[in-house]
């Protein structure tokens, strides 16, 4: 489920458990681990990430200030399911 009336559009919601899972592109959000910034229009890509990570980071303490608990994944993540489907289900119990 996609709720796109949440602030920050998580990609998938818990309602009732009030958890938000945002899977983030590590190109779009910044990864620290794959740092894939392309070596042309650096500045350009630089402020995009740069408001891209500022906006993620507005967002998520809005959410915690609002009750809802907030697991970002990044992308790269998804490779290791295992530890992913941890924190998901850390996140879902009470």
């Amino acid at each position: 489920m996609n709720p796109s009336s949440i602030s920050g559009k998580p990609d998938f919601a818990f309602q009732s458990e009030r958890v938000l899972i945002f899977v983030d592109g590590c190109f779009w959000h910044g990864c620290p681990h794959c740092n894939r910034i392309p070596t042309s229009n650096t500045g350009y890509w630089d402020g995009k990430i740069a408001r891209n990570r500022q906006r993620d980071r507005s967002a998520t303490e809005q959410l915690l200030v609002d009750g809802w608990k907030v697991v970002r994944i990044w992308e790269h993540e998804l490779k290791t399911l295992d530890s992913v489907l941890e924190r998901i289900t850390l996140a879902l119990l009470p």
